[in-house]
């Protein structure tokens, strides 16, 4: 009877670890693959167009601004927060170089509504050694660059919308990635490919 018990728990366990593959942490190849197919699946079903058709050098220079995204991106994949600051730091930069006089109406007032927090983030992101408090602003970053690739589109380049729901205690987060395979910035090596793309943008 003893016997059975243990083998009962050991496959109860056994099963447990197969149903939550994709949050947990593991690295084995197979998890990799799940979530590279539930990502493909989702993405295809979800793309999104823009709201706006906006000047072609506008969608370039924003465009620019998620390349150097993609890499903050990175820099929390690898729980970095010195680089998280370098790479923050060169976001900013790009983002100085968008030029809003090419927007006009409704398209300015909802890019101008955006630009703050991107700007107020990315200073905090600067600001702070703590990556767990950078996470936090990355998210807000995450947030309202969304709105903006969504608002304006990025003239032809593709962007997926990621969402891990153990972020931030289970309360859920979101980010931008340039490709379907997930990469979680939230934890990183702890749960790296925890998580599933929600929406494709382009």
């Amino acid at each position: 009877m003893k016997t059975r018990s243990i083998i009962h728990s050991v496959l109860f366990a056994t099963i447990t670890t197969l149903l939550f593959t994709n949050c947990s942490g593991n690295k084995k190849e197979q998890a990799e693959e799940n979530s590279s197919e539930q990502a493909s699946s989702e993405a295809k079903d979800n793309t999104s167009e823009p709201q706006f058709q906006v000047d072609a050098s506008f969608q370039e220079q924003l465009a620019h601004v998620f390349t150097s995204y993609i890499k903050l991106k990175d820099a929390f994949v690898s729980s970095d927060p010195g680089k998280v600051k370098t790479e923050a730091q060169a976001t900013t930069e790009t983002l100085s170089r968008v030029d809003m006089k090419l927007l006009t109406g409704a398209a300015h007032n909802d890019w101008m509504s955006y630009l703050s927090p991107l700007q107020s983030s990315l200073t905090e992101m600067t600001t702070s050694s703590d990556i767990e408090a950078q996470r936090k602003s990355f998210s807000t970053l995450s947030d309202n660059l969304y709105k903006s690739i969504k608002a304006f589109g990025l003239g032809g380049k593709e962007a997926f919308y990621d969402y891990c729901p153990m972020a931030f205690n289970n309360a859920g987060g979101y980010w931008l990635s340039d490709q379907q395979q997930i990469r979680n910035p939230y934890f990183g090596d702890e749960m790296l490919t925890c998580g599933s793309v929600k929406e494709k943008l382009k």
